[in-house]
């Protein structure tokens, strides 16, 4: 596909390839794992979310199950169940946000936390396909090239879309990387596929 998609051929694109057999069954991948990004402009966040779930729907209504991870639903869940998100808001005014941020990250760590929590969703809630939302909202408590490392290994039997506001390239010079916000160019991941280059 040459230049960004219009909302509509983004949507329609995914609706295509999402229900399509090739995509579930995870061909053309070799042994990759079935890693894909969905990148959009930070500014369609909105839209993006509405499609998202209109996207559910949709496969829903052609008999296909998603399960969907939304990252700042499932930090917020975590912090409560351990009881410290009420005292996480009582404190964060009185400190830093590089002190805030390193609480949060370890109580957030994807290897120690976030990841089992997703694997028991996994195993619990059957599924065609995993939707991972939220990316943006809990930067920088997770990182989502972080939460793909860790995911390798729980989320290989399904296809995994995530839904990144950013960009995703691949350039020889400098490999591929997850540029979040389109401004932030340290986070460096491989494996994932874009998702609107896949072809059905």
């Amino acid at each position: 596909m040459s230049g960004p998609p219009t909302a509509k051929e983004r949507f329609e694109h995914l609706l295509k390839v999402v229900s399509s057999e090739r995509f579930l069954t995870k061909q053309g991948l070799g042994n990759e794992v079935p890693f894909f990004i969905c990148s959009f402009d930070p500014a369609e966040a909105f839209e993006v979310a509405e499609d998202v779930s209109l996207l559910a729907k949709n496969l829903q209504n052609l008999g296909l199950t998603v399960l969907q991870i939304d990252l700042y639903d499932l930090s917020l869940s975590i912090l409560e169940e351990r009881g410290i998100l009420d005292e996480v808001l009582v404190i964060e005014p009185g400190h830093s946000k590089a002190e805030i941020k390193e609480l949060l990250q370890g109580v957030l760590d994807p290897a120690a936390h976030l990841i089992p929590r997703i694997g028991q969703m996994i195993a619990s809630v059957p599924h065609d396909v995993i939707f991972i939302t939220g990316v943006g909202e809990v930067y920088p408590y997770i990182r989502s090239h972080n939460v793909l490392n860790n995911l390798q290994s729980t989320a290989k039997d399904r296809p995994t879309v995530m839904f990144f506001p950013g960009t995703y390239t691949h350039a020889l010079a400098t490999g591929a990387s997850l540029d979040l916000f389109g401004m932030l160019h340290d986070d460096k991941y491989y494996r994932a596929f874009n998702i609107m280059n896949y072809e059905v």
